[in-house]
């Protein structure tokens, strides 16, 4: 390779080439252009090119599909990394490229950084092919060479020195320079057998990201050392290979020794005599592309609810002001119009529609946060009970209201009729939910958030905060009722019930007093509603003593972590395994399950969501205290402690941590269990 990698751009857009030749030319690269496919294969070919950016859509002539088919014919070419970049972003279109014998894809915009490391990356399994193949030509070369010295020796010396004896000389030589990358390579390397494709050799790098060791990967086959069983043959392999040289599988996902799963790129090349399988590690780039789509989708989320509060908040207003005249209207009119009038009853039901309208309209200017307020500081506690009646009158004598206050809540600022407001629209929902026998819960505390926290859970805000938590054992929502839940006229209850407007008025009365709502709710399991209102500080209250920050508890013992959420069970294993802990994660009780029986050491904490579809958490205890009669217990769940209680799946007395929770939060909670007598059965 050149000391500056020549990189082939080829776009029929000249603004689109000058703003990739920006970007690459500071990073050290020289850039050749070609406007055409046409244009391309010339400038191939009197060009040493190291890499090729191609636009897919290049009209009129070859489109970049076309282009790379030609380039993979060409052996003189064949192995030059191809990255299409295209708007394209329907899976065929990348099937399709995958098929033509492309090596990766950039979707436009463009990511500068995804870029650079797309390219480097690319240019990096380059200039391995390239020492390999070149390898390959000078073990040729030697081959040819030792013979032809072999044949005078005979000649000359008359010496008996057999082909057989230079040839192990010569691959005894080649041996160790060929050992030499493979042990430092930083992608895992596995070599494979031809015939059943068993793996002959693994690389260091293969062992690490696998944790198996050498020789319990040598003679196994790939699905024995966490390949998806479905993985393609030997066969198959050996059929793709022959017809495109290499074979590419992206985002695989791998079972390491322990259970984890990690998402790998898988590339294959016949070698002759084996097939080497490279393997590339691409969980984190791909935890951060999928971090990047969900910020995106919330953001979309935040934008079209902040539209729509604008559009609610200009309507509501006009249509007050016509309310206005027309119940001042109506007014005049029955003064006129006394009840033995005809028209007196008409009056009043105009009226009466007239003054429903209106409650509407207060509900969007709610939602929209442009209602009059007159907010004043509140104790959260005494709010709340002098309501408990109306409250219990409005669920109904079947549905059990039990209020559980908190100690020690600190005052909020706020309207008290928007407190009124935002419990009447909840308990209305609960009662909705629950169709008949029930039990609602309110109950109130502190909560505080981190910098660290809020980074890492969207929507919320680092500060002091009180909480008030309304639950029900009701029916519970699914993931797509739970994402529109607090869309303007967005309701899943029949045509007359139901307005839409309840949970969005609650919205934007939390939004209007800088505090944020977090939503967790299973079909059939119930719901719980907490909203997060900011700490009041009065003027004379004395600022609290600032303590030394301590540093969290850690461990190094393992814990079996069980949660069906997948971005929680992520999420969760991480903070574990940042303070030191090992982690068996599962996805499924069952699969914890398995994972304990075939678990060769000890584990010592089962860490469970209470609440999952095949067995709740207190079941899947039962059968791990089975296998390890000492292993301590931990349950979680989105729930509150009354309400998982009330249901009969826990104990209240079992160890038990509320999502949320902060690192903190989880850091000493699960020291806490560790170290105390073992855990209440």
């Amino acid at each position: 390779m050149k000391d500056k990698p020549v990189i082939l751009i080829v776009d029929d857009q000249p603004q689109d080439i000058e703003l990739l030749e920006a970007h690459l030319v500071p990073q050290g690269y020289e850039i050749v252009k070609a406007a055409s496919g046409e244009e391309a294969l010339e400038k191939l070919s009197s060009n040493q090119i190291e890499l090729i950016l191609l636009d897919v859509l290049m009209p009129p002539g070859m489109d970049g599909f076309e282009v790379t088919r030609r380039i993979r014919r060409d052996t003189a070419h064949r192995l030059i990394p191809i990255i299409l970049i295209t708007a394209l972003q329907e899976t065929e279109d990348r099937v399709k490229g995958i098929e033509a014998g492309c090596d990766d894809f950039l979707s436009k915009p463009l990511d500068k950084m995804e870029l650079f490391a797309r390219v480097r990356s690319l240019l990096q399994v380059k200039a391995y092919n390239d020492l390999m193949n070149d390898y390959q030509i000078e073990l040729e070369a030697m081959v040819t060479s030792r013979t032809e010295e072999l044949r005078h020796a005979l000649e000359d010396l008359q010496q008996e020195i057999t082909e057989r004896k230079l040839l192990e000389d010569l691959l005894k030589e080649s041996e160790v320079r060929y050992r030499r990358l493979f042990e430092t390579a930083s992608d895992g390397v596995l070599l494979l057998e031809k015939r059943e494709g068993n793996i002959f050799l693994a690389n260091p790098a293969t062992t690490k990201l696998l944790g198996y060791s050498e020789d319990e990967i040598t003679g196994k086959v790939l699905k024995d050392v966490g390949f998806p069983d479905d993985f393609d043959t030997i066969q198959e392999i050996l059929q793709k290979l022959e017809k495109d040289g290499i074979v590419n599988f992206e985002d695989t996902p791998l079972k390491k020794k322990n259970g984890q799963c990690v998402d790998t790129d898988i590339y294959m090349v016949d070698k002759a005599i084996l097939i080497q399988c490279n393997i590339r590690d691409v969980t984190e780039r791909k935890r951060a592309e999928d971090e990047k789509e969900k910020l995106q989708a919330q953001l979309h989320q935040a934008q079209k609810m902040e539209s729509v509060g604008r559009l609610a908040g200009g309507v509501a207003h006009d249509f007050n002001n016509m309310l206005g005249v027309i119940l001042g209207h109506t007014e005049f009119a029955l003064e006129k119009a006394k009840e033995n009038h005809d028209l007196h009853a008409d009056l009043k039901e105009i009226q009466s529609a007239a003054r429903r309208s209106a409650d509407l309209t207060k509900q969007l200017l709610a939602f929209a946060r442009k209602q009059i307020i007159a907010p004043k500081m509140l104790d959260l506690n005494d709010i709340v009970e002098s309501i408990l009646n109306m409250l219990r009158r409005l669920i109904g004598e079947d549905i059990n209201l039990s209020w559980n206050p908190g100690k020690g809540v600190c005052p909020v600022k706020m309207d008290p009729s928007q407190v009124d407001q935002i419990l009447a629209n909840l308990c209305v929902n609960a009662r909705d939910a629950i169709e008949g026998v029930g039990k609602l819960t309110i109950e109130t505390g502190m909560k505080t958030f981190d910098q660290e926290y809020c980074a890492d859970h969207a929507g919320f805000i680092p500060g002091d905060f009180v909480v008030l938590a309304v639950s029900d054992d009701g029916c519970g929502m699914d993931k797509m009722t739970l994402n529109h839940l607090f869309e303007p006229f967005f309701t899943t209850k029949d045509v007359g019930k139901g307005t839409g407007l309840g949970l969005a008025t609650v919205y934007g009365i939390v939004k209007q007093n800088n505090g944020f709502i977090n939503v967790y709710s299973e079909p059939d399991q119930g719901t719980t509603v907490r909203i997060y209102l900011p700490r009041c500080v009065a003027a004379d209250e004395i600022p609290a003593v600032i303590h030394p920050h301590k540093p969290d508890p850690t461990g190094n013992e393992t814990v079996l972590l069980v949660e069906d959420e997948p971005a929680i069970l992520r999420m969760t294993r991480m903070m574990l395994e940042r303070m030191g802990y090992s982690v068996i994660p599962a996805g499924t009780p069952a699969e914890a399950i398995d994972l304990a029986k075939t678990h060769a050491d000890k584990i010592h904490l089962l860490m469970t969501d209470v609440v999952m579809p095949e067995m709740n958490g207190r079941d899947l205890a039962k059968h791990l205290t089975a296998l390890y009669p000492d292993i301590k217990l931990l349950f979680m769940s989105g729930y509150t402690t009354n309400v998982i209680a009330h249901q009969g799946v826990l104990d209240k007395k079992v160890a038990f941590i509320q999502k949320p929770f902060s690192m903190k939060d989880l850091a000493e909670k699960v020291r806490e269990v560790l170290d105390k007598a073992s855990s209440i059965r």
